[in-house]
This record gives C-alpha cells, structure tokens and sequence, in this order.
C-alpha cells in the first residue's frame, strides 16, 4: 500500500470519526432559566441531579471548545436577561473562572474551566421547590 493511499485511508477515519461524534440533539438542562450555550456536550458521567418534595439540586457538567473568556460573558450576559442577579465573579488561572447568581429561592454557581483540549463548564444550581398541599 503507497504511503498516498494510508494518508488519504487515515484522513478519511478521522473525518468519519469526528463527524460521528458531533450532537445535534439539543443541550440538556435541568432548569429552564439557566440557557446552556450551544456547543457544549452534557457529560452525564460527571453530573448529579438530587430532587426532592421542596428542593431540587444539580451539579451539571458540559465541555466543548469555546473560548473561557468569551463564554464567560456569554454566559452572565443571558443569566442576566433570564433574571439572575450577579452576586460574584473571581478568576485564577488553575481554577478558571467562577461567577456566582441568585434568583428567588435559587442560587447558582457557574465555573469555567480551561483544559488541555476542551472547555469545562459547570453549573451547580439548587432551587426550592414549591410543593402542592394536600387538602382532607
């Protein structure tokens, strides 16, 4: 086999390979006002979602290849519009950047990290929940 023929048998199984594993379901979300960025993947091995009768509790985890800083104002800017107050926001090159929001009955907290080939996002999100009364 000449050497054109491997290179072009290689280029061809990466295309493949990086084709197949592009989503086009959409982003999942656990909560309806935290909007989700396109172009990041739920990882649902790093995440955990705790419901219970009045509070309901997620650590959610996304990575994709957005850039941290660019994604960081992305991200304030439509919590912002769906209601979030910004409480904080600090940054540290080994642990990213960190914002935190609050809304009524509702805190969230958004970390952006860096890796070595992907982008990192976790949102941390706990809400009360309102409970139906039984009535006798």
């Amino acid at each position: 086999m000449s050497i054109q023929r491997i290179v072009a048998v290689f280029l061809v199984l990466s295309f493949t390979v990086g084709c197949a594993s592009v989503s086009t379901r959409p982003v999942r979300s656990e909560f309806e006002d935290i909007p989700v960025p396109k172009g990041l993947a739920y990882q649902s091995g790093k995440s955990t979602v705790i419901e219970s009768p009045t509070v309901k509790a997620a650590r959610l985890v996304y990575r994709g290849r957005l850039e941290v800083e660019s994604l960081s104002v992305a991200m304030r800017t439509t919590l912002e519009a769906n209601g979030w107050r910004h409480v904080s926001s600090t940054s540290a090159a080994e642990h990213g950047i960190t914002h935190v929001y609050e809304k009524a009955g509702s805190s969230l907290e958004v970390r952006l990290l860096d890796g070595w080939w992907f982008t990192y996002v976790e949102l941390t999100a706990s809400r009360a929940l309102q409970h139906a009364t039984t009535t006798k």
